[in-house]
């Protein structure tokens, strides 16, 4: 837990000290940007279980209920020479559930009895830093391909019948980063962007579908369908999630 307070301490000084050095640049040179998002998030599947070898196998979202929740992003970016793009983003995250199950849940360090009433926590913070290169500025399209790499903030708690037991974890992934943007129209456009990664251990998948409205060359809306999926199958952890964002965000350059 110290770990995950140290880094909700020191993470905002990154993106300050990134901030700073895109600033240093000449205004000229490039172009500023902030993109918010936010909107509703709806629970799809969310298989737990901890420890991974002697731990029970339950859901966040069939075996208890959880809740829909409200959910903000938040991007700084900066562009130059029409095709390089860089930006940090944070994204606080957090699902509640709610319920009884009928088999005792052994999770991490405690063993809750069957028929316990639970309540449970699914916290997911991410914190990004992206690099993309345009590869197609033509026409209505625009298409680019990148790096991002990231710092996962995660948590699971149960807690019940006096007893709680919460799973942390932090750590670094590595993500390709795509952007595809086809402007079919001078005020209407289609957005299909995200970060991935797959490996043997487990996967991740960030992909937002929106509909954008250039309202002008400053400030633009949009509203879409976004998915966050993925997960883990190591010995400590098993835990895989699908997450449904319903999407509306703006984008305004500076």
């Amino acid at each position: 837990m110290k770990r995950r307070q140290r880094l909700a301490i020191h993470f905002p000084l990154v993106l300050a000290a990134a901030a700073l050095i895109l600033g240093s640049a000449s205004p000229s040179f490039g172009q500023w940007f902030v993109d918010f998002e936010d909107g509703l998030a709806l629970s799809g599947y969310n298989d737990v279980r901890i420890p991974n070898e002697t731990g029970t196998l339950f859901s966040l979202s069939r075996d208890l209920k959880t809740k829909p929740a409200y959910f903000v992003r938040l991007r700084l970016g900066y562009q130059w020479k029409s095709r390089h793009t860089v930006s940090v983003f944070a994204a606080p995250f957090r699902l509640r559930a709610s319920g009884t199950v009928d088999e005792p849940i052994v999770f991490f360090e405690e063993t809750f009895p069957a028929g316990t009433p639970l309540t449970g926590s699914y916290t997911f913070n991410s914190y990004r830093l992206t690099y993309r290169y345009d590869l197609v500025r033509k026409g209505r399209w625009r298409v680019g391909l990148g790096l991002t790499a990231k710092i996962r903030d995660a948590a699971i708690r149960i807690e019940g019948g006096g007893l709680s037991s919460t799973k942390t974890n932090v750590g670094f992934v590595p993500l390709l980063h795509f952007r595809a943007q086809w402007q079919f129209h001078d005020a209407w456009g289609l957005l299909l962007e995200g970060d991935a990664a797959a490996a043997k251990q487990g996967r991740a998948e960030d992909v937002l579908l929106a509909l954008q409205w250039k309202l002008n060359d400053k400030l633009t809306l949009r509203a879409g369908y976004r998915i966050l999926e993925g997960g883990a199958d190591v010995e400590e952890v098993y835990n895989f999630s699908l997450i449904h964002f319903l999407s509306a965000g703006l984008t305004f350059a500076f």
